[in-house]
């Protein structure tokens, strides 16, 4: 089971890292939880949620997640005063003991009163949230450089999967779906398959179809074509250009020119 520090600590990274993306959604939820918890003062020192909750309330627009931040910051200052108050009490010293021999005798006053030690004082806080220890803000600092290292391919990960169940809910590709649930697609298969080669039969006929139809025109205009300047190509504005003209509807439309730019490649056609 989860400690009360590292939990803490869970909801302060995930705040810090609202804070880093400006989007405070579930900012709410995570409040209420530190609100239910009993944060002491060493809690508040080991796992900065102070100031995590503090950047969120300068960050946010939302008037509820302000608000509750704002309590949550007012009760942990509460921690910083009582534990201010303490300090100074021990700060003011110690009575001084009585002889063991005789309480009633009157001290000498020849004598020189022993230097008592003094009372170790605790740091005092002066600030709120709390400033972190240097080397807490470099370590925590690598660990995020560190996660996101880890995390390059993440999206890459989620669009491939998206991929997998569009292609399987596809109601036109209902061979695809057949064909995973008999096991003739094995898990292993599918998961390295390309858009391709998940696709339809109807899909790659199209495909095919469009492929031999710009290889045709590429061909038409590079091999059977006649060099031209009456044409700007529209990509590198240059007129150098071959066209070839297709009869491609019924004999009483007007031909199909196609045209390609020598310069750079570029292909158009009209009618």
């Amino acid at each position: 089971m989860m400690g009360k520090e590292e939990e803490i600590a869970r909801i302060a990274r995930r705040l810090d890292k609202m804070v880093t993306k400006k989007s405070a959604e579930g900012a709410m939820d995570l409040l209420r939880e530190l609100k239910a918890m009993p944060i002491t003062l060493h809690l508040l020192q080991s796992t900065r949620v102070g100031m995590s909750v503090n950047a969120l309330r300068k960050q946010s627009s939302d008037e509820e997640v302000i608000a509750l931040a704002k309590s949550l910051i007012k009760s942990w200052k509460k921690l910083l005063d009582a534990s201010d108050a303490k300090a100074r009490e021990r700060g003011r010293g110690m009575p001084l003991p009585t002889s063991s021999r005789d309480a009633s005798e009157a001290p000498d006053p020849s004598r020189k009163r022993p230097e008592l030690p003094r009372a170790p004082s605790t740091p005092r806080i002066t600030t709120f949230p709390p400033v972190p220890v240097t080397c807490d803000a470099v370590r925590n600092k690598c660990r995020e450089m560190l996660t996101a290292a880890l995390q390059t391919d993440h999206m890459k990960y989620k669009n491939r999967v998206r991929s997998r169940i569009s292609n399987l809910k596809d109601a036109k590709n209902p061979d695809l779906r057949r064909n995973v649930l008999c096991g003739a697609i094995t898990p292993q298969q599918i998961a390295v398959m390309t858009s391709e080669e998940m696709a339809s039969d109807e899909l790659k006929e199209i495909r095919k179809a469009m492929t031999k139809e710009a290889i045709r025109e590429h061909q038409m205009a590079r091999t059977g074509g006649t060099q031209t300047d009456l044409f700007t190509c529209g990509k590198c504005r240059k007129k150098n250009c071959t066209y070839t003209q297709v009869q491609t509807r019924s004999s009483d439309e007007p031909m199909t020119t196609f045209v390609v730019c020598n310069e750079c490649g570029n292909r158009w056609k009209f009618c």
